[in-house]
């Protein structure tokens, strides 16, 4: 398989990895055909037949992911690409977001592949909008978290990006993050911190705390910053204070709600962490219209 010009064009464009998005696209496809054929696309469609595929959105959203389904098409065989959206923009029901030209069998074949891979991301997108605009005007901003499928954080992540969300470490080893677990194990929250970054002296530090007394003590042990974990929001408040005047940045987390998050970003938090942007988004439901030529 090689991937199309105007494929990798859509890649470099949207900042992704070309030979990442080329290995998922053969895999979602191979795991389509489980080492056979499309066997109903194989007995009823010519195989000169050529068409047109239109992928339609049913429903408003933002569409992410029009690249990752290019390469879809581009797994199971060659086609024209006559048009196409740019991810991370606003779509409504009935307008075309991708406009492919091929073979009938190509297009039907690749259909579904693509449209998983594409209704998943557009729904992550979407999502994270409307955290977004929920917080519109405040200085806070809505940001991901690991809870994402394996095999999928690289997209999942960028489709917030496209919904106007920001990332929060890619793996493990990007930057450190004390939780709970962590305290327990090291023997306190100081404790915990300060074992962090005399093995790691060069990575950021994110302590989680459940009180206010506990960002004191953190922000004093020099926190970069502070994980505020199911606060109420007169202690998320306080605990805002706590670390501005020390210049630490703070992240909210637990309990989030799109009908609290405006009142969650007013405390004045840096940060609204929000797994369900990537492990609870509802797709985005598009689908594909075919049109034969005569």
């Amino acid at each position: 398989m090689t991937l199309s010009p105007e494929t990798l064009a859509a890649l470099a464009e949207a900042d992704l990895d070309a030979a990442y998005v080329e290995a998922l696209a053969v895999s979602a496809v191979e795991e389509d055909l489980a080492g056979g054929v499309d066997v109903t696309s194989t007995a009823t469609v010519p195989v000169d037949l050529l068409g047109t595929a239109a992928f339609v959105p049913r429903q408003a959203g933002v569409v992410a992911g029009i690249p990752v389904a290019m390469a879809v098409l581009d797994a199971v065989g060659e086609v024209e690409f006559l048009s196409r959206s740019h991810d991370g923009v606003a779509v409504e029901p009935g307008s075309s977001v991708l406009d492919v030209r091929g073979p009938v069998r190509v297009l039907l074949t690749a259909e579904r592949s693509a449209l998983n891979l594409l209704c998943h991301l557009s729904g992550v997108a979407t999502l994270t909008r409307r955290w977004a605009d929920a917080i519109d005007g405040t200085d806070a901003h809505v940001r991901d978290t690991r809870k994402t499928t394996p095999g999928l954080r690289v997209l999942e992540k960028y489709a917030v990006r496209c919904g106007g969300g920001v990332n929060h470490r890619m793996a493990l080893s990007d930057a450190a993050l004390v939780k709970d677990n962590h305290v327990v194990a090291a023997g306190g929250v100081a404790a915990a911190f300060d074992a962090v970054r005399a093995q790691f002296p060069d990575l950021e530090v994110e302590v989680e705390c459940d009180t206010v007394e506990q960002v004191r003590e953190v922000v004093a042990a020099g926190a970069d910053l502070v994980l505020l974990d199911n606060m109420a929001i007169a202690d998320m408040r306080a605990a805002v204070e706590v670390c501005r005047a020390a210049g630490v940045r703070t992240e909210a987390s637990g309990g989030l709600r799109l009908d609290n998050a405006r009142a969650v970003a007013e405390t004045g938090v840096d940060f609204l962490a929000v797994g369900a942007l990537t492990h609870s988004a509802p797709v985005l439901d598009l689908g594909v219209d075919l049109r034969l030529e005569t």
